[in-house]
């Protein structure tokens, strides 16, 4: 059926300021559903993510992703013009997203205090390493740096060895999806109040990080327990670990809840240590662990991995397998969620990814890949700013665009 209700953010017009993943990745949220995006870049090259990783006729796949539904508006930042232009655009946004580093906006003259005087009701998302105050504020705030900082990279890897990097910029994607919580919900706070008046949405990479420590902090405060990586377990949680396969695959196994843990035993062939006493209760577990992860491990090598997965899923015992994306294409499961969306590209099919979460009757979608540098820079400041061909030849002439 074709859909017929509005997307949740239809209507909302944002402008992004910004290079790379947190800012952009966060527009690409806010456009997938339904949110004018105006992407500001530089003339001469645009974002540096056009450029990363694989390319294809000197076009990151990446970029075609990352920059969907986005509208590409070039403005030299470091001219007067430039920054004049990307004021005039801002006066006519609801939200405006920004990564630089703490400072870069007011000393452009396109501070919050300056802006919101003369578009009251606008949202001004910020996102940094260390965010807008503290005594860190002014430092570089990589995603790599701030991932340790924010104690992720503590927790992940192994007792007595280098803490282990996942080959992914987590902290720049966490704290884009934080923006964009942080953006929905100040668009709410907008709508139910009566002055109409927009607020700062201050995001850290660091912070965006700390907020999946889950027990971490109580745990420490209350009893000065500091957690410690744990390789593939989860520290006070019997059994959850990774296990290598008769085929050198690997599988996941969570035998963690009581009653599964039994059922899980008993699929391994040990009924002694499924009817132990002392290892009904995930505290006699955690004693236990060595015996327990070595009856897992042993059956394990004993059995390919798709032995595995389907004897414990007959049994009810969470188990699966640890994929890369070729697995991921080939999967029925993946395909049925509708997880990749087709664009064309250089006359060529590309998939990319679908955005999550899925909303059922006003569900995101892709309206087109990343756009040209600038292929949007003459309609757009045409449509908001008035903008004739003289004025924007003298602009082009003048390379602010």
């Amino acid at each position: 059926m074709e859909q017929t209700r509005k997307r949740p953010l239809e209507g909302v017009r944002v402008v992004e300021m910004g290079q790379l993943l947190a800012g952009p990745f966060t527009t690409s949220i806010l456009g997938y559903f339904g949110a004018e995006v105006i992407k500001i870049e530089p003339p001469e090259k645009g974002d540096p993510i056009r450029g990363w990783r694989l390319t294809e006729n000197g076009t990151s796949y990446w970029w075609y992703s990352i920059g969907r539904n986005k509208k590409s508006v070039t403005l030299d930042l470091k001219s007067d013009k430039g920054r004049e232009i990307a004021g005039k655009l801002i006066e006519k946004a609801d939200v405006l997203v920004e990564n630089f580093r703490p400072g870069t906006m007011e000393k452009w003259g396109l501070g919050p205090e300056l802006l919101r005087e003369k578009n009251p009701s606008l949202i001004y998302t910020r996102i940094s390493g260390y965010g807008q105050d503290g005594p860190y504020a002014n430092k570089p705030g990589f995603a790599s740096v701030c991932e340790g900082f924010g104690g992720f990279r503590h927790v992940n890897g192994f007792e007595n060895e280098a803490p282990v990097r996942p080959n992914l910029s987590i902290g720049d994607t966490l704290a884009a999806i934080h923006a964009a919580l942080g953006i929905a919900m100040a668009i709410i706070e907008r709508h139910n109040n009566t002055d109409g008046l927009g607020q700062i949405v201050d995001v850290a990479l660091y912070e965006a990080v700390f907020n999946l420590m889950e027990g971490v902090v109580p745990e420490y405060s209350g009893c000065s327990a500091i957690r410690e990586p744990s390789g593939t377990t989860v520290t006070g949680i019997v059994p959850t670990n990774t296990y290598r396969c008769a085929d050198k695959k690997y599988v996941i196994i969570g035998g963690n809840g009581d009653s599964i843990y039994k059922r899980l035993m008993h699929a391994v062939d040990r009924v002694d240590l499924a009817e132990h006493e002392e290892m009904q209760t995930n505290a006699g577990r955690v004693v236990h662990q060595d015996t327990i992860d070595q009856a897992i491990g042993q059956w394990c090598l004993a059995h390919s991995s798709r032995e595995i997965i389907d004897i414990l899923e007959a049994e009810r015992v969470p188990v699966g397998p640890i994929y890369n994306a070729q697995d991921m294409f080939e999967d029925p499961h993946y395909q049925a969620r509708g997880l990749f969306e087709k664009v064309e590209i250089n006359g060529r099919e590309l998939e990319i990814p679908a955005i999550v979460p899925k909303l059922k009757s006003t569900p995101g979608k892709t309206d087109w890949p990343g756009a040209t540098l600038g292929e949007h820079t003459e309609s757009v400041l045409a449509e908001l700013l008035d903008l004739d061909q003289a004025g924007f030849a003298q602009l082009k002439e003048e390379g602010v665009i």
